[in-house]
């Protein structure tokens, strides 16, 4: 089985390269989004690292795997070891992530954010460790399992980025219009008291 399966490999060469140039491409982006987001939260860490830093590691994990399933590996064992690797550093990872935005207190996640942000990535690498298992006794079966997997980490990074950048973007409008009625109501304030330039200094200059 050690040489069929590893020629199985060379069927999903292109898969890997379309989904791991993709995973770099965003990671790139996804560092802009972290930017911006610890400028309007004013370095609030801990709320980056629970929505801004897994982000970044979903698509790390993509590129990661891309990487070592391209390689010319003499068995199949090596497969197993960097699949189920990922999937344990993940599930640990999602433990910790879900620990971190309980205890942070800026953002309280909604329905949506529980589903994908912390309960569709740890379930992606509890099926990357599954699939892991499975390499050796059936390997096709395994590295589909394997492939939906990455596609499945690379959207919900692509859904968790757009969602960051759209509470960016709100937040700020939300900010500049809070300031705008602040200022406006300053103005009409003092108008109101009477803090008008008087007639007589106007017709004087």
């Amino acid at each position: 089985m050690g040489e069929g399966g590893v020629s199985l490999l060379t069927h999903w060469e292109s898969f890997y390269v379309i989904t791991g140039s993709a995973a770099a491409a965003l990671t790139g982006l996804q560092f802009v989004v972290i930017v911006l987001g610890a400028e309007m939260n004013r370095g609030n860490a801990e709320t980056n690292r629970a929505f801004g830093t897994p982000t970044i590691v979903h698509f790390s994990t993509v590129l990661l795997i891309a990487a070592f399933l391209s390689a010319p590996w003499p068995s199949l064992l090596g497969v197993a070891f960097v699949l189920g690797l990922c999937g344990v550093a993940g599930l640990v990872y999602a433990a910790v992530i879900i620990r971190t935005v309980r205890r942070q207190t800026l953002y309280r996640p909604v329905l949506e954010d529980w589903v994908w942000h912390f309960t569709l990535p740890p379930l992606a690498y509890a099926t990357l460790l599954g699939a892991a298992l499975m390499v050796q006794s059936t390997p096709t079966v395994s590295l589909f399992v394997a492939g939906g997997t990455v596609l499945l980490l690379l959207f919900v990074g692509i859904h968790n980025a757009w969602d960051s950048v759209t509470f960016i973007a709100l937040h700020q409008r939300q900010q500049q219009e809070q300031r705008e009625d602040g200022t406006r109501s300053v103005s009409i304030s003092a108008a109101a008291a009477g803090e008008t330039t008087p007639l007589s200094e106007v017709d004087q200059e």
